[in-house]
């Protein structure tokens, strides 16, 4: 592994090994918040091992032991739990935390998974060794680039800077929703991955993503809606790193890493041999694949020259005629985790809330104390550090930054002068995050 390690080989082993399932009612339990932590401390370490490019231990630990559908039906489990659960938690009259980072943790657990996850399926052999709940990622993916898209008619994800600080929920709601955000582009990156595998894949999962979920047409809308772009201000930002960042004259041209994602999936559900067999190009499809004729820009090429190809195929669809759908009929696996998990709570999602509001939600002073103990042992700061995607940016001007305030401790600057002209704007933030921090 890397110079900086989280975790010796032999631990690493270790807590691969020992992952498993939870039940949603024992999401948040001391259980389920030790498995929380390994798959932090596994997570921290896969990015290690890939920045140090010192060989995948963590991806071939998942692969070797079976554990991908594991991690599949966790990541499932809290999507429900979401969904399901936390609304029915927050409606509930005596619902009234004192401190709301033991259901923070619940919410990010999924994000954590993700995050595991795209790095492994980097490696096509996670793709095969994920087995029948590789259906079950496609539908996730699907129903998160669905939000993604119907989320890019309304601005976006908000902005942390933007909060009025309001009560610890409303809080709660706000990071839950940035969070979304942030998981639905990670779920975008594993979808390529998997696309990348296309040749291998079983037929159910091919007419899965093809003829169910259509999905190349909804990669032309995230093209065509681009939701991790915005103008602000007359300036063009971009959302990298778990932040909007403004994109300078100079760089506009340059294709960017979620745009890049997108125009590889398509190409391979588009050119691969087996995918072209299988994919029904109707009039609607068709007309809605033309619509990348004009991103197809001289500039975009020089960057992915393999889109030349994509280029001649679009070229010869708009002199073909569509063709009528399908109506083989075809005996398909259809994913199975989400219906069961949705089967076995039916009716329960209330009995759930009411249970994890008495006996997880509701901890005493000494029981967070020693919890925020082993979540500082998790989160070290100088792994963080490290596993950070690229240099902290000046939050007034972009540029590389290595000055962090001294107040709250969350926006970095590149000097003096920056900040002060940021403070107007920040100074909203940064007070009350300070106090809350000493009230603490």
């Amino acid at each position: 592994m890397g110079d900086l390690e989280l975790l010796l080989p032999g631990e690493a082993d270790v807590l691969v090994r020992g992952l498993r399932s939870f039940q949603l009612r024992e999401m948040g339990s001391g259980g389920w918040n030790q498995q929380h932590e390994n798959l932090e401390k596994l997570n921290m370490q896969a990015i290690l091992d890939a920045t140090a490019s010192q060989g995948e231990p963590i991806q071939e630990l998942l692969v070797t032991h079976g554990k991908i559908p594991t991690l599949v039906e966790e990541l499932i489990a809290v999507e429900m739990w979401k969904q399901k659960v936390f609304p029915v938690l927050c409606r509930l009259e005596d619902f009234k935390p004192q401190n709301t980072f033991p259901i923070y943790m619940v919410l990010h657990h999924e994000a954590s998974i993700i995050n595991l996850l795209e790095t492994a399926f980097f490696h096509k052999e996670v793709c095969e060794s994920a087995e029948d709940t590789i259906l079950d990622l496609v539908d996730y993916c699907h129903r998160k680039l669905t939000l993604l898209v119907a989320q890019s008619g309304h601005g976006g994800p908000p902005e942390e800077e933007e909060s009025q600080y309001g009560t610890p929920m409303q809080e709660l709601q706000k990071q839950a929703e940035l969070m979304e955000f942030e998981i639905a582009l990670k779920a975008l990156s594993v979808l390529r991955y998997i696309t990348d595998c296309v040749d291998s894949l079983s037929l159910s999962t091919l007419s899965r993503m093809l003829s169910t979920h259509n999905l190349p047409c909804l990669l032309v809308e995230l093209l065509e809606h681009s939701p991790w772009s915005r103008q602000e201000g007359g300036k063009l930002q971009q959302f990298e790193s778990g932040r909007w960042q403004t994109v300078f004259p100079s760089e506009q041209q340059k294709l960017s890493k979620l745009d890049g994602q997108v125009w590889i999936a398509l190409y391979n559900l588009l050119l691969s041999p087996e995918a072209r067999a299988r994919y029904c190009l109707t009039s609607f499809a068709r007309g809605q694949l033309l619509k990348l004729r004009a991103f197809l820009t001289d500039t975009l090429l020089d960057q992915l020259p393999n889109l030349a190809d994509l280029q001649g195929f679009l070229a010869h669809l708009a002199l073909t005629e569509a063709q009528p759908p399908k109506k083989d009929l075809v005996l398909e696996q259809i994913p199975e985790i989400w219906e069961r998990l949705e089967r076995e709570n039916r009716g329960k999602w209330q009995a759930i809330a009411k249970h994890q509001l008495r006996h997880v939600f509701s901890p005493s002073e000494q029981e967070l104390r020693l919890q925020a103990r082993r979540w500082a042992e998790t989160y070290r700061l100088d792994v963080l550090e490290a596993v950070a995607p690229e240099q902290p940016r000046c939050a007034y001007c972009n540029a590389e930054a290595s000055k962090r305030c001294s107040r709250c401790q969350n926006e970095w600057y590149c000097c003096r002068e920056c900040q002060v002209k940021h403070w107007e704007k920040h100074g909203k933030a940064c007070v009350p995050a300070a106090q809350d921090d000493r009230a603490k």
